[in-house]
Parts: C-alpha cells; sequence; structure tokens
C-alpha cells in the first residue's frame, strides 16, 4: 500500500507548491538531469533560490542542492533569518531525497534552532516536520513520529488551519511504517475530515486513498472499498486538469491494492482500477503532462501483465517507456524499461528482455540512491523492489550463459551475471550505512579473483528456486546450480546458526552435513585439482548468519582443510598483505562489569599477550574512553585497532555499538574514528572486535557486522557471529596475533591455525568456542 502521496509518481510542480507547507510527506522517487547553474558570476539569494526551484523542477537535486546552499550562506551573511531557515530546509530536502541523510539533518537541526530564536510558530512546525521526515528516511519512526507530533500540537494551537491536516496525513504514514495500522487508519481518516473542512480536497482524496490502503492492511475490505469511493465521488465533480488526473491515479492504485488482496472485489476493482487510468490518460496529452502520462501508461500496463495479457500490457509499457523518455524521467523510465523485460521474457523472447533489463539497470544506476531511499520508506507492498531488478536481470545472464556452447562465451555472461550482483551488494551495503563510504572504497581497490594461485572465491546466489554457486579458481569461472530453494536454503542455515551455540549439543551436524552437500561437495574435486587452501565466500542473505568453517564433510570441519574468510563484495575488498615490520598496534577493552554488561576478566590477558608480539599503546577500562580512543587515533600511526568488549550489531545501523567504559560507542563513531586512516597513506590494516554478536536471523545485522571494516575504512576484520566463552576467546585471539607475527602466514592462515588449535582442545573442540570468529575482506 503507497501511502506517500507522490512515490509512484511526483510532479516536481506539487514538490515546490508543498514542500515548505507540509502538505505531504515527500519521500519522492527522484531523477538527475543536468541544469547548469552558470550565470551571473554574481548571483543573489534570490536569484539562487529561484535556480535551485527550477533545478528541482527537471529533478537535477544535486544542482538545486548547490542552489540552496548558496543561497543559505548569502542570508545568513545578510542576517535575514527567516529566508535562511527556508534555505536551509530546502537544501535539507534536497540532501535527503539524494540518499545524504547525515548532511540533511544537520541543515534541518541548524533551521530548527533559529526558527526557536525568531520564535516564529510557523517556521517552528515547518521545521520539525522536516527534521521528522527525514528521521522517517532514516527509518527512526519513533523519533519521527516524535518531531511531526510536536509540529501537529503546535499547529492545531496557532490554528493553522492548513497546516494542521497535512501532519496527520504525515503522522499517518509513520504510525503505518510502525506497524500500528489501527492507528494509522484513525489518523488518515482524522486527515480526511480536516482536510474537507478546508477545501483541501487534493489532500483529503490522498487521505482517503491511504486509509483505504491501510484498511487493505488489516482486512477491513469493507472500509477500504468505502473510503475509496468518497475519493470517487470527490474527484468526479471536478474539472480536468493535472491535479485531477493526479488524484485519479492515486484512485487507480488505491483499487488495484484492493483488487490483489480480495478476491470478492477482484474483477470489479479492477476494471475500475483500469477506467481511472484511462480517464487520466485523457488529461495528460499536453508536452509539459508526459512525465504522469508515463506513470498513466505504465500502470495500466501493470494491469494488463495482472490479468496475462501481455501482448496488450507490452504495448502500454512501450508507451510508457517513450513518454518517460520525452520527459527526462529516468525514475519512472527504469521501471517501465524493467517491466518490458519482465514482460518479454514471459512472452519467451529471452535477447529483448535481456536488453531491456540491461537498460534499466543502466537508467537506474545514476539514481539508484534516491530511489532505494524513497522505496525504503514505502510500505507499498506491490512496488518492486530494487533487489528484484538485480536479481531477475543476473537470473536472465544465466539462462544466456547455459545456451551457450563455448565455455569463454558462457563464461562472459557468468561474469556479467556475477557483476549485476556485486552492484547489488555494493548498493545494499551503501544503504544500510546511508552514506556513499563503499564509493570511496570502490574506488581503491582490485578485483579479488585476479589474486591469489591458491585461492578460490566462491559466490553463492540465493534465487527463490535454487542457489547458484559462481566459484573463481586459478583456472576460471566455474558455475554450479544447485536444486535447493531460497526458503529451504534459509529454513537450513536459521537451524544451523540456532544449534551451532548450544555448547552441549552436537545438534548442529546433520545440518553442517547438509550445507556441505549443497555449497562445497560440487565443488569438491575442482578445489583438490588445484590445490586451493583458502576459500573466500562472498555471502548473501542468510548465509552473511553462520561460520562456513564450521561446516561438515561428514569426517571434518571446513575449517581442517581450507583457511576461511568473507566478504561483503568482490569490489569491496583491498587485497594488500600486512607489513609486520611495520605494524604497530593499538590494543583496548573492559575486564569489568559496566552499563549492566558482564566483565571480560580474560580480556587483560588477551592484551597483554598481544602486545607482547607488536609494539603499541593500551586503553583498558577507565581508560577505554571515546575522547582518548579518539586522541589516540589521531596522534599514533596504528596499523592494528584490537577491541575487546561487548558489542552488538542489529538489523538497524543506529542499534548497532560497541561498549566503553562509560558509554556506547556507535558505528557512526567508530567510523569516524577509524576514517580518520583514509586520509593516511597506509590504511588501518586490521580492525579485531572480540565479544561482539549478532542475531541468529538478522540478515542485515550480520551485513553491517561484513560491512564494518568496509564502513571504516579498514583492510581487514575479525569478528565475532556470536559473544564466546571468555577464556576461549582470549585464547583463540592470542593464538592468531601469533600466527600473523610470521610474515609467510596469511590473516585467513592465522585464524585457521588458531581455531584448529581450540578444536584440538577437548574442552573448546565444540564450533560454539572457535567457529564464531570471522574473517572480513582482505583475508592475505
Amino acid at each position: 500500500m503507497t501511502l506517500h502521496r507522490l512515490t509512484l509518481f511526483p510532479p516536481p510542480s506539487h514538490l515546490l507548491r508543498y514542500g515548505l507547507k507540509g502538505l505531504s510527506l515527500c519521500l519522492i522517487i527522484f531523477f538527475c538531469c543536468t541544469v547548469s547553474l552558470a550565470a551571473d558570476s554574481q548571483p543573489s539569494a534570490g536569484d539562487l533560490m529561484q535556480r535551485g526551484r527550477a533545478a528541482a523542477r527537471e529533478g537535477s537535486y544535486e544542482e538545486a542542492l548547490l542552489a540552496w546552499k548558496a543561497a543559505a550562506e548569502l542570508y545568513d551573511q545578510a542576517g535575514e533569518t527567516k529566508n535562511h531557515i527556508q534555505a536551509l530546509t530546502q537544501s535539507a530536502f534536497a540532501a535527503r531525497t539524494l540518499g545524504h541523510i547525515n548532511q540533511a539533518f544537520l541543515q534541518e537541526e541548524l533551521a530548527l534552532h533559529l526558527a526557536r530564536q525568531l520564535r516564529d510558530s510557523q517556521w517552528l512546525v515547518i521545521t520539525l516536520s522536516e527534521l521528522g521526515k527525514t528521521y522517517v528516511t532514516n527509518h527512526q519512526y519513533e523519533v519521527a513520529a516524535d518531531y511531526i507530533g510536536q509540529a501537529l500540537e503546535i499547529a492545531q494551537a496557532q490554528s493553522f488551519r492548513a497546516l494542521s491536516p497535512a501532519l496527520q496525513n504525515d503522522l499517518g504514514i509513520v504510525l503505518a511504517l510502525q506497524g500500528r495500522p489501527e492507528e494509522a487508519l484513525a489518523a488518515f481518516h482524522q486527515c480526511a475530515v480536516s482536510a474537507k473542512q478546508e477545501g483541501l480536497i487534493p489532500l483529503f482524496i490522498r487521505a482517503r486513498v491511504n486509509a483505504a490502503r491501510m484498511a487493505i492492511q488489516v482486512a477491513q475490505f469493507d472500509t477500504a472499498t468505502s473510503a475509496l469511493a468518497e475519493a470517487a465521488d470527490q474527484l468526479a465533480g471536478s474539472a480536468s486538469s493535472y491535479e485531477k488526473a493526479e488524484g485519479l491515479v492515486n484512485l487507480a492504485l488505491g483499487y488495484r491494492d484492493l483488487a490483489l488482496a480480495h478476491s470478492g472485489s477482484h474483477a470489479s476493482a479492477l476494471k475500475r482500477s483500469a477506467l481511472f487510468l484511462q480517464e487520466a490518460a485523457g488529461m495528460t496529452q499536453h508536452p509539459g503532462d508526459a512525465r504522469l502520462a508515463s506513470y498513466v501508461y505504465g500502470h495500466l500496463g501493470h494491469l494488463y501483465e495482472v490479468e496475462r495479457r501481455f501482448d496488450e500490457a507490452l504495448q502500454l509499457t512501450r508507451q510508457a517507456v517513450f513518454t518517460a523518455q520525452s520527459a527526462r524521467a529516468p525514475e519512472s523510465l527504469y521501471r517501465w524499461q524493467w517491466q518490458s523485460g519482465r514482460l518479454l521474457n514471459r512472452l519467451g523472447q529471452l535477447d529483448d528482455a535481456l536488453s531491456a533489463y540491461q537498460e534499466a539497470a543502466i537508467t537506474l544506476h545514476p539514481i539508484r540512491s534516491e530511489v532505494t531511499f524513497a522505496v525504503q520508506t514505502s510500505p507499498d507492498s506491490h512496488q518492486p523492489s530494487i533487489r528484484a531488478l538485480y536479481f531477475e536481470l543476473a537470473d536472465l545472464l544465466l539462462r544466456r550463459a547455459a545456451l551457450m556452447h563455448e565455455n569463454r562465451e558462457a563464461e562472459a555472461y557468468l561474469r556479467a551475471a556475477r557483476d549485476v550482483i556485486e552492484a547489488f551488494k555494493a548498493a545494499e551495503l551503501r544503504d544500510y550505512f546511508r552514506d556513499d563510504c563503499v564509493d570511496q572504497m570502490q574506488a581503491r581497490i582490485t578485483k579479488l579473483d585476479a589474486l591469489s594461485p591458491s585461492t578460490a572465491i566462491i559466490y553463492p546466489i540465493v534465487f527463490s528456486d535454487r542457489t547458484e554457486l559462481l566459484v573463481s579458481l586459478p583456472d576460471g569461472l566455474t558455475r554450479h546450480s544447485v536444486p535447493v530453494t531460497a526458503a529451504t536454503l534459509t529454513d537450513e542455515v536459521r537451524r544451523f546458526r540456532h544449534t551451532l551455540e548450544k555448547r552441549t549439543t552436537r545438534e548442529y551436524l546433520p545440518h553442517a552435513q547438509q550445507l556441505y552437500d549443497w555449497l562445497i561437495r560440487p565443488l569438491d574435486p575442482d578445489l583438490r585439482r588445484l590445490k586451493v587452501n583458502t576459500l573466500v565466500f562472498v555471502p548473501d542473505g542468510s548465509l552473511r548468519t553462520i561460520p562456513m568453517s564450521a561446516l561438515h564433510d561428514g569426517k571434518q570441519f571446513l575449517i581442517e582443510h581450507y583457511a576461511v574468510a568473507m566478504s561483503p563484495g568482490l569490489d569491496l575488498t583491498d587485497p594488500q598483505p600486512i607489513d609486520r615490520a611495520k605494524v604497530h598496534l593499538l590494543s583496548s577493552g573492559l575486564t569489568k562489569a559496566v552499563q549492566g554488561f558482564p566483565p571480560l576478566p580474560h580480556v587483560a590477558d588477551e592484551l597483554d599477550s598481544i602486545r607482547a608480539l607488536f609494539k603499541g599503546e593500551q586503553l583498558i577500562d577507565q581508560e577505554f574512553l571515546t575522547p582518548r580512543l579518539e586522541e589516540e587515533l589521531k596522534g599514533g600511526r596504528y596499523s592494528i585497532l584490537h577491541i575487546a568488549t561487548h558489542g552488538q550489531f542489529a538489523p538497524d545501523v543506529n542499534q548497532s555499538f560497541l561498549l566503553t567504559f562509560d558509554a556506547r560507542l556507535s558505528m557512526t563513531q567508530l567510523e569516524r574514528l577509524v576514517g580518520l586512516f583514509r586520509f593516511r597513506r597506509e590504511p588501518l590494516e586490521l580492525l579485531t572486535l572480540s565479544a561482539c554478536q549478532t542475531g541468529s536471523g538478522d540478515d542485515r545485522a550480520a551485513l553491517g557486522l561484513a560491512g564494518i571494516a568496509v564502513k571504516a575504512g579498514a583492510r581487514s576484520a575479525l569478528a565475532t557471529l556470536w559473544s564466546i566463552n571468555d577464556d576461549a576467546s582470549s585464547e583463540l585471539v592470542s593464538e592468531f596475533y601469533r600466527q600473523l607475527h610470521d610474515a609467510s602466514v596469511s590473516k585467513a592462515r592465522a585464524l585457521q591455525h588458531a581455531q584448529l588449535k581450540l578444536l584440538s582442545d577437548r574442552v573448546y573442540e565444540h564450533p560454539a568456542y572457535w567457529a564464531a570468529f570471522l574473517l572480513l575482506n582482505n583475508w592475505l
């Protein structure tokens, strides 16, 4: 259910009309085209504001952001506080649109501070509301609800009659995103009542459609039908206009959702949806309407696709592609190119389908960040995810490879399929951390599979109907298709992870062997033939949550045959061996019980054993404070940072932390501290996080664990999937560093030796003690 007014077809003119008035939660899919800012050598602030609006109308939000930021500086210098607030709010909106969330927060916090100083209630409402929207984009819904609630309270107290209904709509959206459908439904109802009283008919229609979608979610189909009928009646009496066409499309999508959710309403609701789209098509015949027209034809094509009338659907979808191209609307264009590919595939035209998918991916690439932020904050169950595009394209490439007679031709398609998933992995990590740190990392890497002749890179791609294994070997890229579905694989992975942590049983063994049979056994002949000694996994989804080292062939664990490492992506690793002669260590940790967490008494021995091998400094207990850590990292030329403390990686990066003596170090703070090394010639070689944990079912949490080295700018990370016995952890980590002291031993081999040492000890032979440790990214 799409609750955001403009999520599916955002006309920029409405953004400018309503963006500062709070008339909708503008989480919009945007597009980027070029609008020149070059004009007067010294434009005025007013000129810059106009240029920003012009750029925004064209969808060029980078240009708009530059113009509005420059205007904000000029207004600040001139002491024009209200205009300064407006420019800050506009530039924050553009930054939010582009996915630059931290920048948006900074600008909005300043705007809110100025509004409070000015004691201007209207600007206070606007700045509180906009800050709330940015928290929505950042998935911090509770905080967002608080800010929007504050704005609504002030608006109602001050009788801001145009603002209050819009804020009720915004609050309903946040409640929906929080999974509180009944409360959201009430908020949308109140918005509709208030909007109708104030004569805000477009807002009334949006609120009724939003209410219908919430009612559909809770299976109140009569309520949904009634809400849609009210919106339809209101629209029927209005004159033809662009705004009416926009309302018709929203209404059509509401009926589409009803048709797909309620079998009893399917035929009638689908017919009404098509009729409203056809009516909207008649109102979008002018050149300036092409952008909205592309959505009209595209959604109409989708209705025909639902009815399996693929030829007619393709004809309409091609019309949507043409109108999106004429409107220079890539956020619309990629969707209809994708839909074309899907339809061509259904019609058996594989090569044409592949071309359409590739065009969609190319169109999406420069705007992927904006699209992803909009999709992530929209609870529309029928809005396709970005992941689906990448995986459907990879599927087509693999199918095309299977038709090739020559290995060389097939390998080209295999590499292309892997590159598509690689692009998705980089985007996924970027979205998890919500910044472009991944792009900075990718600018200086070497292809992982172009290196060590004794290393195999195993790249699983998990589809709904099967699992593909792409394996980079010293003599080329091979493919193994395993007939295990995503659901079956995920279930087995969850069982393995759950039983693996039970130290007193061997319940994990059947699952360890089953996963070995699926993921490793097909590769055994090639691995043995080529005398491979190191396996680097680039896992997807649930596979991120398990240690591959604990897979079992029926006789031995995988770690007994191979050193094992993991990477979030081929293009996210900087594989360089560590220069032992230049190692300078900063070790830190907690031994005492603090902030409700238990003591880690063996950490002291762990840190002492490491210091005996590598020169450096130590921060322990009362000295392990964030300011002191920052001071050391700024002043010392450390190549290894070792942190032994409690920590947690959560599905939301905002909930992930490492424990210091008196506080919790967030991932953002850690990135900022370790990121100091980005500006040095030599980056941080190794970041060790001992005693941390990741939830067994949290794929996104494991993504954060795997990505922390990339985020922090470190070449490698050694971290744990779960908290393990303090004594065992100390012994394993100490042995890892002893092995690492030998220049002939890679990091992966050092970890292998350390894990085998514990495995050989009857006290610690259970994998719960040694398998939790993962070597991430650079294994050399």
